[in-house]
């Protein structure tokens, strides 16, 4: 039998672009903030690359987050964090349906599980409607029960604030992605970014492939954003990565509960979340773990079983239902508690860093943000109405299995087609990585984990490429 061969199954991509082409933005890093930049200059007019050291798009922070487009009720009042977050969840509702993106408006309830916990709400709640977020209202503890009755009878009180939602946190930055490349865009996956020079003019990035040139420097590289910011000379912040590890339940817990069950935050974490995802499961995390190492995503047995004990005490019916998938994803925070975007005209360099759990959301709001910041403007060029369609990963619209014509279920867990494979597999904007694969199609990622599909997977992907 044949397995996947992680490591050479995909080729590497290359830039294509003569020696002597300068653009007029290279963003570098291919997070889900970076994927909102790259869209937003290009579709005004920039010649621009997204600079990638991985193969693909999210191969870094943006791969492992809860998934929730947040209103901002929590944000710091008065920050740029909230002033992106919620121009970010309104540019959202402007173009998901445009882009067959999903929305599940499931709310969410900030719950207080003692006395201390109860007298914050009121705090929480001045602080949501200063920040805008109208649509908050305080529960009694029966009015939680009667909203999520298999929540444990702990509960005391509760937010509810309307508008939390949860989205597909991956095939989003790819709609952006392609967006962008519609709009003239170039992307230069597996060009790691080792050094620059900026002679006055323009900027030549040197990368592990190629120089590429380029009038001015975008900095998004998330986990890497205060090394990859020394290049211009000095670096105004200090990355600390936060590890956040999160328990994934079987699809059969689904319906033990409607909302996000949010705690009382503190001053370094938003929390363990209670949360359906966009496929089908129950999501219970993240813990918030500073440490050293940037790419130290590793599990550990007895934060899962913290993990599981707070799951089980909250949402006590978890208990008869099977874990599907452990992970951990890691968080760009950094030495101050606030994004850190600033511009340095005299170098054309832009920094985009310290940009924490609400870049999902905040990203789009970001990507216009930095555009407004950088007071080169561009010629829009004429182009065609959009007519991309992202393929649906979500269980709340139509999957591809659902059509008559689907052809064949090559992922029994997730019932994922050799179509979708395969259109996965395709165009510029191609998965570029295993992981990438799994995340425009949800192969792998049920309960087999792919004991049963990869060997067939490999064979699909080996005649993509021949």
């Amino acid at each position: 039998m044949k397995y996947l061969d992680l490591n050479n199954m995909f080729p590497k991509k290359k830039l294509e672009c003569s020696e002597d082409e300068i653009f007029d933005i290279a963003i570098i890093g291919a997070g889900v903030v970076g994927c909102g930049i790259f869209k937003e200059f290009c579709e005004n007019g920039a010649k621009t690359v997204l600079v990638e050291k991985a193969n693909d798009i999210l191969e870094g922070a943006s791969k492992g987050n809860s998934a929730i487009l947040h209103t901002g009720f929590d944000a710091p009042p008065e920050s740029l964090e909230l002033e992106c977050v919620k121009r970010g969840y309104s540019e959202y509702l402007k173009i998901k349906k445009k882009l067959n993106l999903p929305l599940l408006n499931t709310k969410a309830l900030v719950v207080a599980w003692s006395d201390e916990q109860v007298e914050k709400l009121d705090g929480i709640l001045k602080k949501g409607l200063n920040n805008g977020v109208k649509e908050l209202e305080l529960l009694t503890d029966k009015q939680i029960f009667e909203k999520e009755p298999n929540l444990s009878k702990n509960a005391k009180a509760a937010l509810l604030v309307h508008g939390e939602s949860l989205i597909d946190p991956w095939n989003s930055p790819l709609a952006y992605v392609k967006l962008g490349l519609q709009a003239g865009g170039k992307l230069a996956f597996s060009h790691e970014v080792t050094d620059g020079h900026f002679n006055g003019e323009f900027w030549e990035i040197k990368t592990s492939q190629k120089i590429i040139k380029a009038k001015t420097v975008i900095n998004a590289a998330g986990l890497y954003g205060d090394i990859v910011d020394s290049i211009k000379g000095s670096k105004d912040f200090k990355i600390i990565p936060r590890k956040g590890q999160f328990i994934i339940f079987d699809k059969t817990a689904y319906n033990l509960i409607n909302s996000i069950i949010l705690p009382v935050p503190t001053k370094i974490t938003k929390g363990v979340v209670i949360t359906k995802t966009a496929f089908g499961n129950i999501l219970v995390g993240p813990t918030a773990e500073d440490q050293e190492s940037r790419d130290d995503s590793v599990t550990k047995e007895e934060t899962i079983k913290m993990l599981l004990k707070k799951a089980y005490e909250l949402l006590p019916d978890l208990q008869k239902h099977n874990i599907t998938a452990t992970f951990a994803g890691l968080r760009p925070a950094s030495d101050k508690n606030h994004y850190r975007v600033k511009i340095n005209d005299e170098k054309n360099w832009i920094t985009v860093g310290g940009i924490r759990s609400t870049g999902l959301t905040s990203s789009l709001g970001l990507a216009k943000y930095v555009y407004e910041l950088n007071d080169r403007k561009y010629e829009k060029k004429k182009k065609k109405a959009s007519v991309i369609k992202i393929q649906n990963i979500s269980e709340f619209q139509t999957r591809d299995y659902q059509d008559s014509d689907y052809g064949k279920i090559v992922c029994h867990c997730e019932c994922v087609t050799q179509r979708e494979i395969e259109n996965a597999l395709k165009g510029e904007a191609s998965a570029g990585t295993i992981g990438g694969l799994k995340r425009r199609t949800r192969i792998t990622m049920g309960r087999c984990q792919g004991f049963n599909c990869q060997a067939e997977v490999s064979e699909i992907c080996e005649k993509s490429q021949s």
